[in-house]
């Protein structure tokens, strides 16, 4: 049972939500937040597998609830997945360095809605390819972080090479075909980047491999 918290400081989209998600069978949601600390609060008492934030909400914004909820070891395990108006808008790519798995519009398809919860809950980024360039080539103009560089020596050969392929949106299998390994060793060279790393899932690959400088805007 996929367990989902819904944080949005307006209860009509709330419900919409929530009547979505209530006839699915294998998703349970167990609590409702207004705002970003009610968000926390209630991420610590139930431990949901995801947790779909707001990016504007009072009291605490849905960036602030991310950058929490991703710090606390406590709640390693919830996946925040931000809901955006706007599709790329400047609150994205923060929420995503905060921590964030990805990000929704709210003008999704429910069945697309539906099918991104369980993406989110196997810990997988919700980053289309195309998402992912976009996102990259707007957002990462700032200068490198100092040291973020570092981790990177602990990869292998492949396993950099994985994570620039995730960088560049391709899935386990599509990164398979292109190194010319199985799914699984795939999957591997992926999870054991993200362990040396520290990266909470592969939205976090995405950024360090920016960050880093392994990937840079404009590669193909």
């Amino acid at each position: 049972m996929i367990r989902v918290l819904l944080a949005d400081d307006q209860p009509l989209i709330r419900s919409g939500f929530r009547a979505l998600l209530d006839i699915e069978d294998d998703i349970e949601v167990v609590a409702e937040a207004a705002h970003g600390g009610e968000a926390l609060a209630l991420a610590r008492r139930h431990l949901p597998d995801i947790a779909l934030v707001d990016v504007q909400m009072p009291v605490m914004d849905g960036i602030e609830a991310t950058r929490r909820i991703a710090a606390d070891p406590a709640l390693a395990g919830v996946h925040v997945v931000i809901l955006t108006n706007y599709g790329l808008d400047e609150y994205v790519f923060e929420a995503l360095r905060a921590g964030a798995a990805g990000f929704l519009v709210k003008d999704i398809l429910p069945e697309d809605f539906l099918h991104a919860v369980r993406v989110a809950a196997r810990g997988d980024a919700l980053l289309a390819p195309s998402i992912t360039r976009k996102l990259i080539d707007r957002y990462i103009t700032q200068p490198l972080v100092a040291g973020t560089g570092t981790g990177l020596r602990e990869l292998t050969g492949r396993e950099r090479e994985a994570v620039a392929l995730v960088a560049r949106g391709l899935s386990n299998d599509q990164i398979a075909a292109r190194m010319v390994i199985s799914p699984l060793t795939a999957k591997t060279h992926v999870n054991r980047a993200m362990t040396k790393l520290h990266a909470r899932d592969r939205a976090q690959l995405v950024i360090l491999a920016y960050e880093s400088g392994l990937v840079v805007p404009g590669d193909s």
